[in-house]
């Protein structure tokens, strides 16, 4: 089992109270350096709106051509997933591989996103990106930052649901970091003892933001209240239906291209009734394979709760240091995912 822990990282703030007389010099000096402040704020805050984008319509018939192409050569007919909603325009997948590095910020311990400074970080994430490209060249790649926005904490917090919300201020740090290397942001929550009813509106002025995108993690949905990281936790079809729902009116509402929504897997409890999963336009729904370990056993679990659960799009995680614990001691590469596995993961993660 993962065992992702994230200890409080949060800075602490500082208020300068300044007195003294009315038209001094000093005040002067204050009030001008208060307006260069505010004005940075302002600029940070500018930095966070994206830009609004129109998008051409959507070619049904390269997209029916690559989702074909996806299926790898899948002959059982559960792959390309049959009646499934074209997206609206817009749409990354499957015109684009998405290729993100996972993580928080503040923590390095976490993943890739925050083990190394952003600089190296954004380096190295090209590098896949690239490596992805060269793999597959048919398939242009989309980088992405897939950010731990709602942490499952070992600590019960204020309201005592083990969880660790991290401020706007470090949100909208790695929304800037996104932006800056032409990259799609995930914010991924872990709702713990909480529910996901309750943690996703928190995050609503982000879903408005047409290059952030939602992953949830089952395992630490901990529904009998026991603490995270004790046991693997469970979504229900239901609870992914009310996701979906929810950012499909964002969508509709601020006239977004499609959101790609994630929902992390490894064992079968972790999703219940996945047949009862509903699609909408305005969602692109990724299954993404998450479990560690040798390649033989992301075989096994890639083919047991994602080929063979078909939902619509797929994914696959990559650990840097887990995948290489146990003989043969190897990562699996791009080249070799490509050959292997039915359907293509379209989505592609890093921890």
């Amino acid at each position: 089992m993962k065992n992702i822990i994230l200890s409080a990282a949060f800075l602490a703030s500082s208020i300068l109270f300044i007195s003294g007389c009315s038209q001094s010099k000093s005040t002067a000096a204050t009030s001008a350096k208060d307006t260069t402040k505010k004005g940075a704020i302002a600029a940070a805050a500018q930095d966070t709106i994206p830009e609004k984008v129109v998008y051409p319509p959507l070619d049904k018939k390269l997209y029916d051509t690559l989702m074909k192409r996806l299926a790898n050569g899948d002959t059982t007919g559960k792959w390309p997933v049959k009646n499934a909603p074209y997206p609206l325009p817009g749409a990354i997948l499957p015109f684009k591989r998405v290729v993100a590095f996972y993580g928080n910020l503040s923590a390095k311990k976490m993943g890739i996103l925050g083990e190394l400074p952003p600089n190296e970080m954004l380096a190295k994430l090209h590098g896949e990106v690239k490596h992805w490209e060269k793999a597959d060249p048919k398939t242009p790649v989309q980088p992405a930052l897939h950010y731990i926005a709602v942490v499952a904490a070992g600590f019960p917090g204020k309201d005592n649901m083990y969880i660790n919300r991290m401020p706007s201020k470090k949100i909208d740090s790695a929304v800037r970091l996104a932006k800056r290397a032409h990259a799609i942001l995930f914010l991924d929550i872990q709702v713990a003892l909480s529910n996901i009813r309750a943690e996703l509106p928190k995050l609503e002025k982000y879903w408005e933001m047409p290059n952030v995108h939602c992953g949830i993690d089952p395992e630490f949905a901990m529904k009998d209240g026991i603490h995270p990281g004790k046991k693997i936790g469970t979504y229900d079809a239901a609870d992914v239906n009310y996701v979906s729902a929810y950012l499909a009116n964002v969508v509709k509402k601020h006239n977004l291209p499609p959101k790609i929504f994630i929902v992390h897997r490894f064992t079968r409890k972790m999703l219940t009734n996945y047949q009862n999963i509903k699609l909408h336009p305005e969602i692109q729904f990724v299954m993404d394979m998450d479990g560690f370990g040798p390649p033989d056993l992301k075989t096994g679990t890639y083919r047991d709760y994602v080929y063979h659960d078909p939902v619509q799009f797929t994914g696959f995680k990559l650990f840097y240091k887990n995948d290489s614990w146990l003989p043969p001691h190897h990562m699996l590469t791009p080249e070799e995912i490509i050959k292997m596995y039915k359907p293509h993961p379209i989505y592609i993660q890093y921890q």
